[in-house]
C-alpha cells in the first residue's frame, strides 16, 4: 500500500510539471506589440509627377550677315550673361561699306552748304528783280535737293554703321550656351550651312509639365468642365532631384497648356521652380509632389506599422481577439508620420507598430496602447 502512494505521488508531481512546463511555454509565446487604430483623416490630396525640366525659354543664334567667322568668345555648356561677346565675323567689307558712307555724307553736306548759301542769297536778288522768278526757283530746288541727299547719306552710313555691327554678335538673353558647329574660318550666316550657330537656353525660372487625368481634375477641383484658370488647383508644390534631395525653393503655377492630350484624357499644367544657381539643368527629371484641390478623407496608418519588401507592402492587423493577421495593403503618398492606404484596411481596426518581423500569422499576442 505504501508503495503504491508513492507512485501516486511521483505521477501526480509529474503531471504537474509537465502542466506548469506547457504554460511556461504558452506565457513566452504571447508577444507583446504596440498598436494604433487605423484611422480617417482630412489630409492634403498629394500627388507625384514625375517629368523631365525645361528651359523657361531659348534663344537661337543666328548671323544677320554673311561672312568668315574670326573667333568665338564663350566655353561651350557654360553660363553666358546678356550682352556678352560670344561671336565674331571677318568686318573688313563692312568697315570699306562704313568709310564710304562716311566720305558720301561729307560730300553731301559740303554741297548742301553750298546749295543753301545760293538760295539765300537768291532771295533778296529777286525782290529787286535782279534775278528771274525762274532763277529763283532753280535755287530753291537744288537748295532742297541737297538737304535730301544730305539725310540720304546719313542713312547710308546708318546702314553701314549697322552692317559693321552685325559682325560683332552679342548673347541676347543670360542662360546656358550649347556647343556651336562652325568654327574658326567658316563662312557662316543666311543661306550658308551655319546659317545658325548655337542656341542659349535660359534656366533662371525652369519650367515642369504636370499630367493630370481629366477624370480626376474634374473630380478634385469640384468643376464640370475644363478650365484654363487653375491657379488655386495645385499647392505645396516641391521638386526632388535625382538623389532624393528637397529642392530648397518652392514650386509655382505658371500657366495650364491649351492642348488636352486626348490620347490620354489628360491636361497638363505648367509649373515652375526659380533656379537663381542653375542647380537644376534643362532635360534632367525631377520628382514633383503637389497638393491637388483641398484636402480629403483619407485611410491613414503610421509609417512604422508599414513593412516593405521589394514591390509588396503589407502590416499587420491585430484582430479582437488578440491573434495577428497579416496584410497586404496597397499604399498612397505619405503625410508627416501617416501613410495614406488607398486598399487593404479600414478605419477603425488595429495594426502592429512594433515587433513587426516577429509576428506570424494566428499568433497570439499582447497589444499595447
Amino acid at each position: 500500500m505504501r508503495s503504491n502512494f508513492y507512485k501516486f505521488v511521483l505521477f501526480s508531481t509529474f503531471i504537474a510539471c509537465c502542466g506548469c512546463r506547457h504554460h511556461a511555454t504558452d506565457n513566452a509565446q504571447m508577444l507583446a506589440v504596440e498598436v494604433a487604430p487605423v484611422i480617417k483623416a482630412a489630409l492634403p490630396n498629394k500627388k507625384t509627377f514625375i517629368a523631365p525640366i525645361s528651359a523657361n525659354y531659348h534663344a537661337t543664334i543666328q548671323p544677320r550677315i554673311s561672312g568668315f567667322l574670326v573667333s568665338s568668345s564663350f566655353s561651350n555648356g557654360m553660363p553666358v550673361k546678356q550682352g556678352d561677346l560670344i561671336f565674331r565675323l571677318d568686318d573688313a567689307p563692312q568697315r570699306a561699306n562704313r568709310l564710304s558712307a562716311e566720305a558720301s555724307l561729307s560730300s553731301s553736306r559740303a554741297k548742301a552748304v553750298e546749295a543753301r548759301r545760293n538760295y539765300e542769297r537768291a532771295i533778296p536778288l529777286a525782290r529787286i528783280n535782279a534775278i528771274s522768278q525762274m532763277q529763283l526757283d532753280q535755287y530753291t530746288a537744288e537748295n532742297l535737293a541737297a538737304t535730301a541727299a544730305v539725310k540720304s547719306a546719313e542713312q547710308n552710313l546708318r546702314n553701314a554703321q549697322l552692317e559693321e555691327s552685325y559682325t560683332r554678335i552679342y548673347a541676347p538673353i543670360s542662360g546656358i550656351i550649347s556647343s556651336s558647329a562652325a568654327t574658326a574660318g567658316d563662312y557662316v550666316g543666311p543661306g550658308t550651312q551655319f546659317s545658325e550657330l548655337t542656341t542659349i537656353q535660359n534656366i533662371d525660372t525652369v519650367s515642369i509639365d504636370l499630367s493630370i487625368p481629366m477624370s480626376e481634375y474634374l473630380a478634385t477641383s469640384g468643376r464640370k468642365a475644363f478650365s484654363y484658370d487653375n491657379a488655386s488647383l495645385l499647392s505645396d508644390i516641391q521638386l526632388r532631384i535625382a538623389d532624393g534631395t528637397l529642392y530648397p525653393e518652392p514650386g509655382f503655377y505658371k500657366f495650364t497648356r491649351q492642348r488636352i492630350a486626348s490620347e490620354m484624357g489628360s491636361i497638363v499644367i505648367v509649373v515652375g521652380f526659380r533656379n537663381p544657381d542653375y542647380a537644376l539643368k534643362a532635360g534632367q527629371f525631377a520628382r514633383v509632389t503637389a497638393s491637388l484641390g483641398n484636402d480629403t478623407e483619407q485611410i491613414v496608418v503610421p509609417q512604422r506599422a508599414v513593412n516593405q519588401i521589394q514591390s509588396i507592402s503589407s502590416v499587420w492587423v491585430i484582430r479582437p481577439d488578440s491573434t495577428a493577421e497579416y496584410r497586404e495593403v496597397q499604399l498612397g503618398n505619405t503625410s508627416g508620420e501617416w501613410w495614406i492606404v488607398e486598399k487593404g484596411v479600414s478605419a477603425g481596426e488595429v495594426v502592429a507598430t512594433t515587433g513587426l518581423q516577429k509576428l506570424r500569422n494566428g499568433m497570439k499576442v499582447s497589444p499595447i496602447k
